[in-house]
């Protein structure tokens, strides 16, 4: 058996080499001269049907287990004395019928599209970005500022607001991956810990006795200027162009991680930093990219949430996007794609959650319930295939 050879694998997109030693297999990244990416090296079609494959079978396992989710749903529903039938039909009423509903729906997508993208980038580098709260709160301040303090010209002062937004996001997101990189620590609680000083502070800013609290009867700033606004387009609704604003970013964030060298880097520091390493990637600085990635988009989303629907900043505007965030990039498998469907089931279920509540049919929390339960369904199975391989695996000492 030769030392080394090419393994295509269903899970891990990239060519990899196995080093075989004492019946113990190490797997790590080719180097850029061997990378996927050279234009002399082409990808296979064998390699090409077993993407689709995988593609084919992920989409399957995660319906079924959406369903599952559902179905036990169902029965919490009834077991706790609430008519299923009318739980759905409210939930299905406030999603689709009329186009109210649809506006609605796709208004609370948006921001869970930009939140989850922001887990997802994070989640690929082998990272947890659960401060996609606090990001999506200063990008929202922000970009509200820029909204209500400047004067420019109609495109101009949109680019300007999304851009401040996106820059305090980023620089949100850079500063636990400083800290992760260069201090060891962990970036679930300095994310979290942000997080929460996000919050905080924009509330501080727009209080009675802060800088910018623009009105006596609320804590929000004032109205930002008509040249900043995002343009609606489905009107009575709040919905705007925002929306195509977040489908562009999905695409690019797909480009980014799938055809770009800087995503190979990535996807192969999430997948083993040790071997991406030894490959010649620099761990380090791909991590702070990832994180800072992270929160650019999720500094975005809070202000493509201000200019297009608020139109001013409001303390506690978000109703836990950036935590719908983490579900919704969860379910997607963290495949950019694959966001835009679980962010829009976590719109459906928001928008026909407050037609629940408003109905009676049952309190806003089964929603919440319903949520968790998918999100359950989604993921378990990976943790079990994980702790099967865990327990699979052999000690090797080199």
């Amino acid at each position: 058996m030769p030392l080394f050879k090419r393994t295509v694998y269903q899970n891990f997109s990239d060519v990899c080499w196995q080093h075989k030693i004492l019946n113990a297999t190490i797997t790590y990244p080719v180097t850029f001269a061997q990378n996927p990416f050279s234009r002399r090296k082409r990808v296979s079609d064998e390699r090409v049907d077993l993407t689709k494959k995988a593609f084919l079978k992920e989409i399957g396992l995660t319906s079924i287990a959406i369903f599952l989710a559902f179905a036990i749903g169902s029965l919490i529903i009834w077991a706790t004395g609430y008519s299923v039938i009318g739980v759905y039909r409210n939930i299905l009423a406030g999603a689709f019928f009329g186009r109210y509903a649809i506006g609605q729906t796709l208004t609370q997508t948006t921001p869970i599209i930009f939140t989850s993208l922001s887990f997802l980038i994070a989640f690929r580098c082998g990272l947890f970005n659960i401060g996609a709260e606090g990001q999506f709160y200063i990008g929202a301040f922000a970009a509200a500022w820029v909204g209500f303090s400047l004067h420019l010209p109609v495109v101009i002062h949109v680019v300007a607001a999304l851009l401040a937004g996106a820059i305090a996001g980023a620089l949100w997101g850079f500063i636990p991956g400083l800290l992760k990189t260069f201090r060891g620590a962990n970036e679930f609680v300095t994310t979290l810990m942000l997080s929460y000083i996000a919050n905080l502070f924009t509330s501080w800013l727009v209080s009675p006795g802060g800088p910018y609290h623009g009105s006596q009867w609320a804590n929000q700033t004032v109205r930002i200027a008509k040249t900043a606004e995002l343009l609606r387009i489905l009107p009575p609704t709040q919905l705007s162009i925002g929306i195509v604003l977040s489908i562009v970013m999905v695409l690019l964030i797909w480009y980014i991680l799938f055809r770009t060298p800087t995503g190979y880097e990535i996807r192969s520091v999430g997948a083993n930093p040790d071997a991406a390493e030894y490959g010649g990637i620099n761990v380090k600085r791909t991590q702070i990219w990832a994180l800072t990635l992270a929160g650019l988009l999720a500094g975005l989303g809070g202000a493509g949430e201000i200019l297009g629907t608020h139109r001013r900043f409001i303390d506690g505007f978000s109703p836990g996007y950036g935590w719908d965030g983490i579900a919704g990039g969860l379910i997607a498998r963290s495949h950019p794609i694959a966001v835009i469907f679980s962010a829009f089931l976590i719109g459906v279920l928001r928008a026909g959650g407050m037609r629940v509540d408003r109905a009676g049919a049952a309190p806003y929390d089964i929603v919440i319930v319903l949520q968790g339960l998918v999100i359950f369904f989604v993921i378990a199975p990976s943790f079990i295939r994980l702790s099967f391989v865990k327990s699979k695996k052999r000690k090797v000492w080199i």
